[in-house]
């Protein structure tokens, strides 16, 4: 059984950064697809960034030039650089795994840009 521990949310001021991490523990060889997900309270969850271990990566448009996605592949890590973070961007922030047979979601972690 694969787990996501996500950590690195908290508070900043607009216009700051912040990097998520988010490490997968258990008996895994390759993860081939890790990704970011947002979701604000009454909304539904969106995908934020996405990132294969073939190297291929995807945004949403709304953070296009501000966050970096990166993985480390032998660590099973994926990573989230959020910079020139604004008040909309404030949710909790959920790491997600595709390996074949599981769809892995990361207890998520809350990012507050105040403005």
């Amino acid at each position: 059984q694969v787990q996501l521990v996500e950590s690195g949310g908290g508070l900043v001021q607009a216009g700051g950064s912040l990097r998520l991490s988010c490490a997968a523990s258990g008996s895994i060889l390759r993860i081939p697809v890790m990704n970011w997900y947002r979701q604000v309270s009454g909304k539904q969850r969106e995908l934020v960034a996405l990132s294969t271990s073939g190297g291929n990566i995807n945004y949403a448009n709304s953070v296009k030039g501000r966050f970096t996605i990166s993985r480390d592949n032998a660590k099973n890590t994926v990573y989230l650089q959020m910079d020139s973070l604004k008040p909309e961007d404030t949710a909790v922030y959920y790491c997600n795994a595709l390996i074949v047979g599981q769809n892995v979601w990361g207890q998520g972690t809350q990012v507050t840009v105040s403005s």
